[in-house]
């Protein structure tokens, strides 16, 4: 989607004019990195046998490589995103982990398109990374680092 926004403001042409059902190549394509979005880990609750926490920490496994216990995660709040086309439901969760966690490389699940690089954000540099307007990324990352910020960073030693 992020992608196809970029397509439409840099290429408008491609979107006049054109039935429902084709649309026009591009001549000199974007590059598929502004598509790219820094997220949060996610996944969708599809499975009405496991609870929100075991989905979540499936999704931490696949997407990021950590194994965490179910135990270990700290509900923060829900919230609802994309209200003006889709309504979801989000639940953010906190958990912190340690190289002792880590069991594989992360990066998803290529055959289901997704195509995740797990990026660490010095605590240093996380409020100038959560406002820098030229890094792409949703509203759920944002709020996660303030919430951070207010709530974790407080209670770390400090160097």
């Amino acid at each position: 989607a992020v992608y196809m926004c970029e397509v439409e403001r840099h290429h408008p042409q491609v979107f006049q004019n054109q039935d429902k059902g084709s649309f026009s190549c591009l001549e000199e394509p974007l590059p598929a990195v502004v598509g790219v979005t820094y997220e949060l880990c996610a996944g969708i609750v599809d499975k009405p046998d496991r609870s929100l926490e075991e989905i979540a920490c499936e999704e931490v496994l696949e997407e990021c490589g950590y194994r965490v216990p179910v135990t270990d995660l700290r509900r923060i709040t829900s919230y609802r995103s994309g209200v003006g086309v889709a309504g979801s439901r989000q639940t953010l969760f906190y958990a912190e982990v340690t190289d002792q966690m880590r069991t594989g490389e992360g990066g998803g699940q290529p055959e289901e398109g997704e195509l995740i690089e797990v990026v660490e954000i010095p605590l240093e540099d996380s409020m100038k990374f959560a406002y820098d307007e030229t890094l792409p990324k949703t509203m759920g990352v944002i709020f996660s680092f303030m919430w951070f910020q207010n709530n974790i960073a407080p209670k770390l030693p400090k160097k």
